[in-house]
């Protein structure tokens, strides 16, 4: 069970006797609360997730629909590979050093909390990878994000921009934060914005961690 988008990419995958059940994005609790009921009626349920079950994933609502409910069945979570490193693979090596992941979309978080976010992790010379940055109806985010990062970042400093990492369709550009929203960015957008020591490398993107290479 999962999202209809994400239950779409593994469908060659899924065995034809598999009861399959897809849902909505904002169903969450509901197909959580469904997979524990079937777990208990002895059924073998897998939850699907893109990236990693545990990176703005279904492991978190399943866990805890379980103990709200007071049930007790097995509950394995597989690790995956999330964006932030799947694209960052894409890039070059842009995450050497301590960064920061941070989802722009305010339907669970306010944005007064984003904002905070954003502002210690700029201030604090993270590395930063925008999760959820713009969709047809949230534009106001990125664009806030933008100007918060231009407060505390090099106008030059070196950003990635990935759209569909790991999936068909599949595009990444390098670019600088001045440039960052002159680009196409969408709900499947993952960016990566460099720190005071990223540079770019032969057409890739590196945060150096100190190493004398020189030697």
């Amino acid at each position: 069970m999962g999202y209809t988008t994400y239950i779409d990419l593994i469908r060659p995958l899924i065995k034809p006797t598999a009861e399959v059940i897809t849902g909505r994005m904002g169903e969450e609790i509901e197909r959580a609360k469904i997979a524990v009921k079937k777990a208990l009626d002895n059924k073998r349920v897998a939850v699907i997730s893109s990236g990693d079950a545990g990176v703005y994933g279904m492991a978190g609502p399943v866990l805890e629909v379980a103990e709200a409910e007071g049930v007790n069945v097995p509950i394995e979570i597989i690790p995956g590979v999330t964006a932030a490193t799947a694209g960052a693979a894409k890039l070059g090596a842009p995450i050497m050093v301590d960064f920061a992941v941070i989802s722009l979309s305010d339907i669970l978080t306010p944005w007064s909390e984003i904002e905070k976010r954003l502002k210690a992790a700029a201030e604090s010379d993270f590395v930063i990878i925008l999760y959820n940055p713009q969709s047809r109806t949230r534009q106001e985010p990125i664009v806030k994000a933008y100007q918060i990062l231009l407060e505390y970042r090099d106008a030059d400093t070196p950003v990635g921009i990935m759209q569909n990492v790991g999936r068909q369709g599949e595009k990444a550009v390098i670019t600088t934060l001045r440039e960052m929203i002159k680009h196409e960015i969408d709900m499947t957008t993952t960016i990566i914005v460099g720190n005071s020591k990223t540079k770019i490398i032969g057409g890739k993107m590196v945060t150096s961690r100190g190493y004398d290479v020189a030697t």
